[in-house]
């Protein structure tokens, strides 16, 4: 009798965990209390073995499997995401907000469903589409009509969606092994079609927008023209950041006066003798402070004394003493920012929401109807600076932006490069010089008085 071919065992076992073959791939099996687990592995035999002994080991030591979960809503998941970003990864505060009003869009579609519970339920696609029919007010503002998302403003969701369901895996709040659900959406295939397009100024227009700005208007524009900074950096720039006899303007991060830089990367940055002109004039006998006022505390002078840095670091630092000596505790961030911005109005900071007011205002006077947002002194310095040909290293560091970039950039050559100052105001100032009238016109304005 021929003898009988031995079979191999259909099902193996490692302690409490089986591993077997079903239609050419290898699957686990375990209990987890009541509940039975079946996870596919796939085609290698060692790989299910592994996964059998590692799933073994910790069902013994009583910890969670690697394929457990912890399911949790989608209001609990975006609040702990918030906590994190606040207490943890210290992200800003401004950050924070974005996250908020990004993933409060989230809440609001699981809210519509009723039934839809669970965060590892949610439906991406029908999301997008919910995105696609939402009216919003822009930029949050309550008394302005609103409208349609753009879509940059439904990618920026999308984007802060795919980094919600990332921390979510990485908390085992998903079922192990799947994709995250937003990471098909968005991203380089993303149409951006409706985007509302950016002004950039020429050597006419900038002119025509200078010569017809106010006496107050006139120094914070032509300033966010010639150095590209951001207007929160000039709201924050105090009179000690400058060097006028050098020709420098240092723009650093002030902690203890509650605020930093969008990217916390300190920078200097090269000023034309027309800017220095204009920021003495703006300074006059003033030695701390500062360096732009509000209007009316520059048209009246009536700020009590100057006050240096560490003046107002010891008024902040007294002021949220006192207020949590009141409240017995501690005080969240967003508490102490009401307070470090009240201190810094009540020495004559200049408001950004003036700073826009005023360069609408002018744009409407000289008829740049698209010019809607003082950000596009910022465009603008940088495409001069292109056009005269500066080196981008140097680009990347007046502009204060990563000299590494993600999609190659500089990249290691950045790290090895080292600017010289001397080379860097240079080239900035050989830029500038391209476009002579506005400059011209500044020691004009400065001349005046």
């Amino acid at each position: 009798m021929a003898s009988m071919r031995r079979r191999k065992p259909r099902r193996k076992r490692v302690g409490r965990v089986s591993y077997y073959l079903h239609h050419g791939a290898w699957w686990i099996y375990y209990r987890d209390g009541d509940r039975c687990v079946r996870r596919r592995i796939g085609e290698d035999e060692k790989a299910a073995e592994q996964m059998a002994a590692l799933t073994n080991a910790q069902i013994s030591a009583g910890a969670p499997t690697a394929f457990s979960f912890s399911p949790i809503s989608v209001a609990d998941l975006r609040q702990r995401f918030l906590d994190y970003h606040e207490h943890v990864a210290g992200s800003s505060l401004a950050t924070v907000r974005r996250y908020r009003a990004a993933t409060q869009h989230l809440e609001n579609f699981v809210a519509r469903r009723g039934s839809l519970a669970q965060a590892h339920q949610i439906d991406p696609e029908g999301f997008v589409r919910y995105l696609r029919t939402i009216r919003v007010a822009p930029n949050g503002h309550p008394n302005t009509a609103r409208r349609k998302l753009r879509d940059k403003g439904r990618l920026y969701i999308l984007e802060v969606c795919r980094s919600l369901f990332g921390y979510a895996a990485k908390k085992r709040y998903l079922p192990p092994y799947t994709d995250n659900p937003f990471s098909g959406l968005g991203g380089r295939r993303f149409r951006v079609e409706d985007a509302k397009p950016i002004f950039v100024f020429d050597a006419e227009s900038e002119l025509a927008f200078l010569r017809a700005a106010n006496t107050w208007a006139f120094p914070i524009h032509f300033t966010l023209a010639k150095t590209g900074i951001r207007s929160g950096e000039l709201i924050h720039l105090l009179i000690e950041d400058l060097d006028l006899d050098g020709g420098w303007m240092h723009i650093r991060n002030k902690p203890e006066l509650g605020w930093r830089i969008k990217t916390g990367r300190e920078r200097s940055i090269p000023l034309v003798e027309e800017l220095t002109i204009v920021l003495r004039h703006v300074i006059g006998p003033r030695t701390a402070g500062p360096v732009f006022l509000r209007e009316r505390f520059d048209r009246c002078k009536r700020l009590r004394k100057p006050t240096t840095s560490r003046g107002l670091a010891q008024t902040i630092s007294r002021r949220i003493g006192e207020a949590e000596r009141n409240a017995q505790g501690p005080l969240s961030r967003e508490q102490e920012a009401r307070i470090t911005q009240k201190v810094w109005l009540e020495v004559g900071t200049v408001r950004a929401e003036a700073i826009r007011q005023s360069f609408i205002r002018t744009t409407q006077l000289v008829g740049l109807e698209d010019a809607t947002c003082p950000k596009s002194w910022r465009h603008s310095f940088a495409t001069l600076l292109q056009d005269a040909g500066v080196d981008p290293l140097v680009r990347q560091i007046t502009l204060g932006h990563s000299p590494v970039t993600s999609n190659g950039g500089l990249g290691m050559t950045a790290v090895y490069t080292h600017t010289r100052p001397e080379t860097q105001k240079r080239e900035i100032e050989r830029a500038l010089r391209l476009w002579p009238a506005s400059l011209e016109y500044a020691r004009q304005w400065a001349a005046r008085g």
